[in-house]
């Protein structure tokens, strides 16, 4: 396939993929309740470098609009074992991520929300490590939401720390 139909095809291909990630994203933070505006959440301390929550509503549909763009430029690369293992680790990764804001903010379980996250930084750094050997574009477009992520866990953590017994843990 020559490179102008490949970026037409990963064009096409990104319009769904931008809008099915921000739409799942946006609906988990919705159905779970999260940010400010819950009650449970609101009464948690927060360490002094949570940002404000509008922070969080620019920054995630950016973030999930990054992960449309660079999930469509591997999708339009042929079939490989290489492609096939990095969607496989993009696709639990973005799980996790839609899991996570219902484990934190609906289900108020700390500890298995810093698990899920430490678990998403891991494998999408792995997924970027397979996309830069697809195509480095979609690779440099994870860098910011891996840093994000990193951010958000240390939020988790923090919070965590700074909230001992607020929240129910499910590990038992």
């Amino acid at each position: 396939m020559t490179e102008p139909m490949q970026g037409r095809r990963w064009g096409r291909i990104a319009l769904i993929s931008c809008v099915a990630i921000v739409a799942l994203g946006s609906a988990s933070g919705w159905l779970s309740n999260s940010g400010y505006g819950n009650g449970w959440f609101d009464a948690l301390r927060k360490p002094s470098f949570m940002p404000p929550g509008w922070a969080f509503g620019v920054v995630w549909p950016v973030h999930y609009v990054m992960l449309g763009l660079s999930l469509a430029m591997v999708i339009a690369v042929p079939p490989s074992t290489r492609r096939t293992a990095a969607l496989a680790l993009f696709f639990v990764q973005l799980a996790l991520n839609f899991a996570w804001s219902p484990i934190f903010f609906a289900a108020h379980d700390i500890d298995l929300a810093k698990i899920v996250i430490v678990l998403m930084v891991l494998l999408t750094v792995a997924a970027a490590a397979l996309f830069w050997r697809i195509r480095q574009a979609a690779a440099l477009l994870l860098i910011p939401y891996v840093a994000w992520l990193v951010f958000a866990a240390a939020l988790n953590w923090a919070i965590a720390d700074l909230n001992p017994g607020a929240g129910v843990t499910l590990l038992g």
